[in-house]
């Protein structure tokens, strides 16, 4: 694996979208400090210089675009081994790709494709682990350390070379791997989704037109962008989000961005 180190970066995902096109894969940049770290919607991501994780790779999986969740699916679950078997800590992947060590968020994840013709070019995933920060100031609602839970820091060295290499194991597989191999990778992502138990949730319907994309035979029946109580039923190979709300036998279905967890 081809590793890059650096004290001080606007961002490693940035890093390697504007130097992919001659790092070899996987590479792997990791940073002390990141000055314009990226989270999911736009979101900026706090990590203390020098006690968290926060690094991306370079990784170029033969796959079709329409396979790129098992990307997704592959990272997410490294990471979560890793903190299990290294820390001790036991996670779930909250849809898409956040890490949670209860109902705490522990990682965030954010990953990106560059597509060649009908295939994907290269990826660079990213991911920001809180490790051995004690305090979160950025105001984010829900912020924990494996610190926070365990008690004890841990060598970041140590633990970045454990994910790193379980990624990179992980996404390397997916270009071989067969139509069962794919799916038992699916049925282990699914198996750790966070409240993947069968109860009641709150959601928020974020869609500007919730009954365009929906299995409700009657669009009217839809909840039409308000909050609503639902089940977690499913999540496709897509990396759809099948929910089926408390007042309907019927299901929604969701992409990224469309609904939020409340």
């Amino acid at each position: 694996m081809n590793c890059i180190k650096l004290t001080e970066i606007d961002s490693t995902n940035s890093y390697l979208e504007r130097n992919a096109h001659e790092l070899p894969s996987p590479t792997l940049v990791s940073c002390e400090r990141q000055t314009a770290g990226r989270g999911q919607r736009g979101n900026s991501w706090e990590s203390e210089p020098g006690k968290n994780l926060t690094f991306s790779m370079l990784l170029r999986p033969d796959l079709l675009p329409a396979q790129q969740f098992y990307i997704s699916e592959a990272v997410a679950l490294s990471i979560c081994e890793s903190l299990g078997e290294m820390c001790g800590v036991e996670c779930r992947v909250k849809w898409p790709n956040d890490i949670y060590a209860g109902d705490r968020k522990i990682c965030g994840i954010l990953i990106s494709h560059s597509l060649s013709g009908s295939r994907i070019n290269h990826t660079v995933a990213g991911a920001g682990v809180n490790v051995n920060q004690d305090r979160f100031f950025s105001g984010a609602p829900n912020p924990v350390s494996v610190r926070q839970i365990t008690g004890r820091e841990y060598p970041l060295d140590e633990l970045l070379e454990d994910m790193a290499a379980r990624i990179a194991a992980r996404v390397a597989a997916l270009s071989s791997a067969d139509a069962d191999a794919l799916a038992s990778l699916h049925r282990e992502y699914r198996n750790r989704l966070w409240r993947g138990d069968g109860k009641l949730y709150r959601f928020r319907d974020l869609r500007a037109n919730p009954s365009a994309q929906t299995y409700f035979a009657d669009p009217a029946q839809a909840p039409q962008g308000r909050d609503f109580l639902a089940r977690v039923l499913d999540v496709e190979t897509s990396g759809h989000l099948i929910l089926k709300p408390a007042e309907s036998e019927e299901k929604l279905r969701f992409a990224f961005k469309e609904v939020a967890w409340l």
